[in-house]
């Protein structure tokens, strides 16, 4: 079985898995990192919403060979030690969280949103994609707002 090298959240990682073995697969199965969640299977829901290169991808159609060398971040990669990135400091200043099951990729999609835009307006915002089945778009819009003030 191939062997991958990435660095996953910082650290370097190297996982034996078939070349087109969706990333999602391996960061849950392999290598225990639970935060992106398994929805749709077909990169449209986007709560595996995760970070290549610096960049927005979702992880359950990305094979694992496209990672090689290049950096991945999730959740778990984005707060510095004990503390919180901005964006998730404004999810729970903001109680944007009901279930909780899609907010790892709503983060990390508000993440790479503020990386374009500093100052992302009401249009910006409802242009994420990601699905919320408890409906909390009005407090998402509230914390990335937030975050957006905070990274300023």
């Amino acid at each position: 079985m191939p062997t991958h090298q990435f660095v996953l959240n910082g650290k370097p990682v190297t996982v034996e898995a078939p070349a087109d073995m969706p990333l999602l697969w391996v960061l849950r199965d392999k290598l225990g990192v639970t935060g992106p969640k398994y929805g749709c299977g077909v990169g449209v829901c986007r709560a595996c919403t995760s970070h290549l290169d610096g960049a927005e991808i979702q992880p359950c159609v990305v094979p694992v060979a496209d990672c090689a060398g290049r950096q991945v971040t999730t959740i778990e990669g984005l707060a510095d030690g004990d503390k919180l990135h901005p964006v998730q400091q404004a999810w729970l200043d903001c109680d944007v969280a009901q279930c909780g099951f899609c907010q790892p990729g709503q983060i990390m999609t508000a993440v790479a949103l503020l990386r374009r835009t500093a100052c992302p307006t009401d249009a910006d915002i409802d242009r994420i994609e990601n699905v919320c089945r408890c409906g909390t778009y009005f407090r998402i819009r509230e914390a990335i707002k937030q975050a957006a003030d905070a990274l300023d």
